[in-house]
C-alpha cells in the first residue's frame, strides 16, 4: 500500500517565472539548497538584538507608516547619542583639572625650612688687593692701579682664582652677624653654611637636610631672628656701570627647603637696612599632575640623583645644571656657583663669555632652559611686613654698644625674624576634574537613555558583522570548484525550508544534512535520475510518494551492517527490494 507524506515548502522567490519554477523543481532533495545567504539576515538579527527599537524598524513584518515611524525615531535617537558621545570625547580629551586644598592638623613640631641670605655688594673694597682690582676691572668698573697710580701699562700679575678672590673679599658673616637667636636659644656664625651665588660669597642657616632643626612654636620669638651690619662703607666706588655694579644697599633673602639649591637673584626678596622685617611663613605641600592633564615632572624610580651634583630634583637645581651646561659648551669652563669640577672662568671670561651667555638663555617655558615642576614640592608662602628702626633711644644703645655712631646705626643694621605662622601645613592638590571612570559612566548613560544599549548590545553587533563577512555556513568548495552545500551540489537551486514532520525526533529529520558515508556512485544515480514534479501547480503543497521520497531522500539508508534495527526508527517499512531480513530506511522529510 502506498503512503504518501505531505510536506510543506517555502519558497524564497515566489513571483519567479514559471521555467525558473520548473527549473528549481528539477533539483533533487540532495542539490536542493546551497545554504543560507548568511549566518543570520537583518531582519532576524533585529528581532532578536537588545538595542531597542531595532527590532520594530528591522524585523519581520510588513512594511509601513509604522515601521517607518520606528525607523525615524531609531535613527533620531541614535543621532543625539552620538552628538552627546562626541561632547563628552571632546570635554574628556581637554584633559581638565582642579586644585583641592586640604588644611593639615597642627603638628607638634614643624621641620624649618633653609634660610639664604646674601650681601647685595660682592666685594668688600678695603679687601681687594692691586692684582685683585687688575683682574675685577671688567666686573666691578675700577680702574687698575699701580702703587705710583693709575696706570695699567706694564703691570704682571699672576693668574687669578676666582674662589679664593671670593673668600677673602666677600662680606664675612662674622663680621656683619651682631645678634643671633633660634626659638629663644642663641646661635652664632657656626649655624651658618658657606654657598656660593651671583651674588659672591653667601651663607645658608639650617642647610642641612640630615639635621634640619625643628620649630616647637608659631608666632614671633620661635625662629629665626638676626641682627645684621651690610657695612656700606666696604661697597665698592661706582667709577662706570657694569653688569655687577650695584646701586641697592642691604641684603637678599631667600626661604627653601634644604633639598632645593639657593636661587637667590631671581627667587629672593630684598630687606632694607633701618627696618626691621618680619617674614611669617606657611609651609605648602603641592602635588601637581604629570602628562596628559600638567606638565609635571615625575619622580625616578631610582635611587640614584636625577641631577648630578644634587640630591634630588628641582627646579633650581635644574636651572643651574642647564646654565652650567650652557657655559661650558660656549666658554669652555664654569661660574663658581654652579655644580660640577670642571675649570672655573677667569675674571675676564665672565664679563666676555659667561654673563652674555646667561642673559641669552632667558627663562620661562619657551626657553632652552626650561625646567619642569615636581610633581611633588615643598614651598613656603611668605606675608612680609616691616618696622622702622631704630628709635632714638636703641640708636644711642647701638651706637655705644658697637662703638658706631647713630648715623651708621641707621644706615647699616636691620633685624630679619623668620618664623611660622602656625604648625600646619597647606596641601594642594591637583586632581583630574574628568577621568576615564566618569566618561564611561556618562557614556553608559547616554546610551541607555537615547538607544538602551550596553556593552554587550556592542559585542552582539559585531559579531553578527563578523558572522556576516564569513558567509554562508557549511558552504565547502569542492575540487572542482563548485560549492557544495550541506546537503549536496546546488548550482542555481532555489533554497527553500523543509519543516519537520509531526512526531519525527529531530535527531531524525536530517532533510538539510550529508552523511560523508553515502557512496559517490549513489548520489550520481539519484543526480541524473529524471525527477519528477515535486509540488503541484496549488500554491505551495506538494504530494510526494514514497518511492520518490526515498529517492531523493538525503537520509542514510541504515542497515544491519550498520548496526540495523534501531529502536527508533519507525516500524513495518521494510525496502520492497531489500535483502532478507529487512532493511529499514528513514524517510522523514
Amino acid at each position: 500500500m502506498p503512503i504518501e507524506i505531505v510536506c510543506k515548502i517555502k519558497f524564497a522567490e515566489e513571483d519567479a517565472k514559471p521555467k525558473e519554477k520548473e527549473a528549481g523543481d528539477e533539483q533533487s532533495l540532495l542539490g536542493a539548497a546551497r545554504g543560507a545567504a548568511a549566518p543570520r539576515d537583518l531582519a532576524t538579527f533585529a528581532s532578536k538584538s537588545t538595542l531597542h527599537g531595532l527590532g520594530r524598524a528591522c524585523g519581520p513584518g510588513p512594511h509601513g507608516l509604522r515601521r517607518t515611524l520606528w525607523a525615524l525615531a531609531l535613527f533620531t535617537s541614535l543621532t543625539a547619542f552620538l552628538y552627546q558621545a562626541a561632547g563628552l570625547a571632546r570635554g574628556y580629551l581637554t584633559w581638565p583639572h582642579l586644585v583641592a586644598m586640604d588644611p593639615a592638623a597642627p603638628a607638634p613640631v614643624a621641620g624649618f625650612p633653609a634660610v639664604t641670605l646674601c650681601n647685595i655688594n660682592r666685594f668688600r673694597h678695603s679687601a681687594l688687593s692691586d692684582a685683585d682690582i687688575f683682574h675685577l676691572a671688567n666686573l666691578t668698573g675700577l680702574p687698575p692701579k699701580d702703587r705710583d697710580g693709575h696706570r695699567a701699562a706694564g703691570l704682571r700679575y699672576p693668574e687669578p682664582d676666582m674662589v679664593d678672590i671670593l673668600n677673602r673679599t666677600g662680606h664675612q658673616l662674622a663680621d656683619m652677624l651682631k645678634s643671633c637667636n633660634f626659638s629663644g636659644h642663641h646661635c652664632s656664625a657656626s649655624n651658618f653654611s658657606v654657598v656660593y651665588t651671583r651674588y659672591g660669597k653667601c651663607y645658608t642657616f639650617n642647610a642641612d637636610p640630615q639635621s634640619s632643626l625643628p620649630s616647637r612654636a608659631g608666632g614671633m620669638g620661635s625662629g629665626l631672628e638676626i641682627m645684621l651690619d651690610i657695612q656700606q662703607e666696604e661697597y665698592l666706588p661706582i667709577w662706570r656701570e657694569t653688569n655687577e655694579t650695584s646701586f641697592e644697599a642691604g641684603i637678599r633673602v631667600q626661604i627653601h627647603s634644604q633639598e632645593e639649591p639657593p636661587y637667590i637673584h631671581q627667587l629672593g626678596f630684598g630687606v632694607s637696612p633701618g627696618f626691621q622685617t618680619f617674614v611669617s611663613c606657611q609651609e605648602q605641600r603641592l602635588t601637581y599632575l604629570p602628562q596628559p592633564w600638567g606638565n609635571c615632572r615625575a619622580e625616578n624610580g631610582l635611587r640614584e640623583p636625577e641631577l648630578q651634583g644634587y640630591s634630588a630634583y628641582s627646579v633650581s637645581a635644574c636651572r643651574l645644571r642647564c646654565e652650567k651646561e650652557a657655559v661650558l659648551q660656549r666658554c669652555h669652563c664654569r661660574m663658581v656657583h654652579m655644580p660640577g669640577n670642571e675649570t672655573i672662568c677667569p675674571p675676564n671670561i665672565y664679563i666676555e663669555c659667561a654673563d652674555h651667555t646667561l642673559d641669552s638663555l632667558g627663562g620661562g617655558s619657551e626657553g632652552p632652559c626650561f625646567c619642569p615642576t615636581p610633581c611633588n614640592l615643598t614651598r613656603y608662602g611668605k606675608e612680609i611686613s616691616m618696622v622702622r628702626i631704630p628709635n632714638r633711644g636703641s640708636a644711642r644703645y647701638l651706637a655705644r654698644k658697637y662703638n658706631r655712631n647713630e648715623t651708621y646705626i641707621r644706615e647699616n643694621f636691620l633685624v630679619l625674624d623668620v618664623f611660622f605662622e602656625a604648625l600646619t601645613s597647606e596641601a594642594m592638590e591637583q586632581r583630574a576634574a574628568y577621568g576615564l571612570s566618569a566618561l564611561l559612566g556618562d557614556l553608559g548613560g547616554q546610551m541607555g537613555l537615547f538607544i538602551g544599549a550596553s556593552i554587550l548590545t556592542l559585542l552582539e553587533i559585531l559579531d553578527y558583522i563578523y558572522e556576516a563577512r564569513r558567509g554562508p555556513v557549511g558552504v565547502h568548495h569542492t575540487a572542482g570548484g563548485g560549492e557544495e552545500g550541506p546537503v549536496g551540489k546546488a548550482e542555481g537551486s532555489v533554497g527553500f525550508l523543509v519543516e519537520p514532520m509531526p512526531g519525527i525526533s529531530r535527531a531524525h529529520n536530517c532533510p538539510l544534512t550529508l552523511n560523508p558515508k553515502v557512496s559517490w556512485d549513489r548520489l550520481k544515480r539519484v543526480w541524473r535520475r529524471p525527477k519528477t514534479p515535486l509540488r503541484t501547480s496549488s500554491g505551495g503543497i506538494s504530494t510526494l510518494g514514497l518511492q520518490e521520497l526515498k529517492e531523493q531522500s538525503p537520509c542514510l539508508s541504515r542497515g544491519r551492517a550498520e548496526g540495523g534495527g534501531a529502536s527508533n526508527l519507525l516500524p513495518n517499512h521494510h525496502h520492497p527490494h531489500g535483502p532478507a531480513g529487512g532493511l529499514f530506511e528513514d524517510f522523514a522529510c
